[in-house]
C-alpha cells in the first residue's frame, strides 16, 4: 500500500474537527457534513503546505468559518430575495431556473459590497439605489465630491470586474 498523500493525512486526521466544528455553529448534521466537504475541496483546489498539525487546523479553522460566513450571507440575500418575490404577484414570478441565477448574482453582488471600503459602497448605493447626484452623496458622506468620484470610479471598476467574472471571463 503506498504512503497518504499529504491531502489524505489531512483529510483523516481533521475531517472529523472540521464537521463537528461546522455543526456546532450550523446546528445541522448534513449541512455541517456538505460544507466540511466544501472546505476540504477548496483545500484541494489551493493546495498549502503545513508546518505542523497546529498549522493545518489553524488554516482549516479559517477556510471552515470562511465558508460558514459566505453560506450565512447567502441565505440572508436569499430570504431578502424571497421576501421581496413573495409579495410579487404569480404571473411577475421569473422560473426556478431564473431565480437561481438571480439569487447567485445578488449573493456575488453582497460579496462586491462587502469587500469594498465602507464609503466606497456606501457612496456607490447612494448613487445607485437613491439616484443621488455626486454632491449630495458628498454632503451626506461628509466628503468631497471628488472623493466621491474616486469612490464610485472604485466601485464601478469592481463592478466590472464583477460583470468579467460573472461572464465566465476571469476565474
Amino acid at each position: 500500500m503506498p504512503p497518504a498523500s499529504p491531502l489524505e493525512t489531512l483529510y483523516r486526521d481533521h475531517h472529523s474537527w472540521v464537521r463537528h466544528w461546522l455543526q456546532r455553529k450550523l446546528g445541522n448534521a448534513h449541512e455541517a457534513a456538505d460544507l466540511a466537504h466544501d472546505v476540504f475541496v477548496r483545500v484541494l483546489t489551493r493546495p498549502k503546505a503545513f508546518t505542523d498539525a497546529t498549522h493545518a487546523r489553524a488554516y482549516l479553522g479559517r477556510v471552515s468559518r470562511n465558508l460558514y460566513l459566505d453560506l450565512w450571507r447567502r441565505r440572508k440575500v436569499e430570504q431578502a430575495y424571497l421576501e421581496v418575490l413573495a409579495g410579487q404577484p404569480e404571473s411577475y414570478q421569473p422560473s426556478l431556473e431564473h431565480q437561481a441565477i438571480i439569487l447567485e448574482t445578488l449573493t456575488q453582488l453582497q460579496a462586491m459590497l462587502d469587500r469594498m471600503p465602507a464609503r466606497v459602497a456606501q457612496a456607490f448605493l447612494l448613487a445607485q439605489l437613491q439616484g443621488l447626484t455626486q454632491r449630495e452623496i458628498a454632503v451626506q458622506l461628509g466628503v468631497t465630491e471628488r472623493s466621491v468620484s474616486t469612490y464610485l470610479a472604485k466601485a464601478m471598476y469592481r463592478c466590472l470586474l464583477l460583470e468579467a467574472e460573472l461572464d465566465g471571463a476571469l476565474p
